[in-house]
């Protein structure tokens, strides 16, 4: 699933078939197929694999972090982290892929919006808790701030993708952290240092 979930970050959601991942493993083909039966089976699979990736890597550490607008940035900053560190060999899977399915409706597109709406939810969850810790001011909307959030680091995977590496991800961290401060209370701790 690994090796699904890498080639789908390089190649798109849409190119992976079985006959592609079996060229890829080095398997034969009908063997894969009896594993997975159809293309729409291994993109699924190929989702689920990702999301729990991204659990690992971003959700599951930030956990670690205080309650309230630390654990806000700390989601930010792992968000970006796992993009530098190529979590997935082709970028964010998740970004990709809802640019790429976004228009296309069945089960696939309905499978990452799902993911991407409970990132979100993820987000706006923790702006609240932001909220309800003193560290966020009460004037403030938790979905639209986690949408404007959300919003600067898809922004910055595809201006890495397309432009290079070079300063994005260091402007962007400090765009979050400065728009998480312009939300702050004074009782908001001090937000650890950009990467």
């Amino acid at each position: 699933m690994r090796a699904a979930v890498d080639l789908a970050s390089v190649e798109g959601l849409g190119g992976l078939t079985i006959g592609r991942l079996a060229d890829e493993l080095k398997m034969s083909k009908s063997g894969l197929f009896a594993h997975f039966g159809s293309k729409e089976e291994l993109q699924l699979a190929s989702i689920e694999m990702a999301r729990q990736m991204f659990t690992e890597h971003v959700i599951i550490p930030s956990l670690s972090s205080p309650e309230g607008m630390p654990r806000l940035w700390e989601l930010c900053n792992r968000w970006l982290s796992h993009i530098e560190d190529r979590v997935f060999r082709g970028g964010c899977f998740f970004t990709a892929a809802s640019f790429e399915f976004d228009s296309r409706p069945g089960p696939v597109r309905d499978r990452i919006a799902q993911v991407m709406e409970t990132w979100l939810k993820m987000l706006s969850g923790a702006a609240r808790r932001a909220q309800k810790a003193g560290h966020m001011q009460r004037s403030i909307d938790p979905d639209q701030f986690a949408l404007e959030i959300d919003s600067l680091a898809i922004g910055a995977y595809w201006a890495r993708e397309l432009f290079g590496p070079k300063k994005t991800m260091g402007n962007t961290r400090s765009s979050i952290q400065r728009h998480l401060m312009s939300a702050a209370t004074p009782a908001c701790p001090k937000l650890r240092p950009i990467r």
